[in-house]
């Protein structure tokens, strides 16, 4: 069992930046793909980026690629979100998520098996 805990979430401007954290405990968690997801009022939940267990790979939607950087570290069990050029269409509260590395990198919200509480973001215009 995966415990995941968000952080970094907050207020800023159109074209500014901010980085999310998600700390995972409870299990091994170089053996997890770990991905960001975000979910707005009255939307349904969106893939925003996933790393491979190793982190050697990564993967993002047209939406942010280029914009959005996801990383970790598996010494600290930390996974990050470097969020730039933000638009006030990224608001919403981001989701920290973890799947077995087995099932490769995910982008649909269903297949994973762990969630954190979420943080939010506004972005204001």
């Amino acid at each position: 069992q995966v415990q995941l805990v968000e952080s970094g979430g907050g207020l800023v401007q159109a074209g500014g930046s901010l980085r999310l954290s998600c700390a995972a405990s409870g299990g091994t968690f170089s053996m997890y793909t770990m991905a960001w997801f975000r979910q707005a009022p009255g939307r349904e939940r969106e893939f925003v980026a996933a790393i491979s267990a190793r982190g050697s790979s990564s993967y993002y939607p047209v939406s942010v690629r280029g914009r959005f950087s996801i990383s970790r570290d598996n010494a600290e069990n930390m996974v990050y979100l470097q969020m730039n050029s933000l638009k006030p269409e990224d608001t919403a509260v981001y989701f920290c998520a973890a799947v077995s590395y087995s099932l490769g990198m995910v982008v649909n919200a269903t297949a994973y098996d762990f969630w954190g509480q979420g943080t939010q973001v506004t972005v204001s215009s």
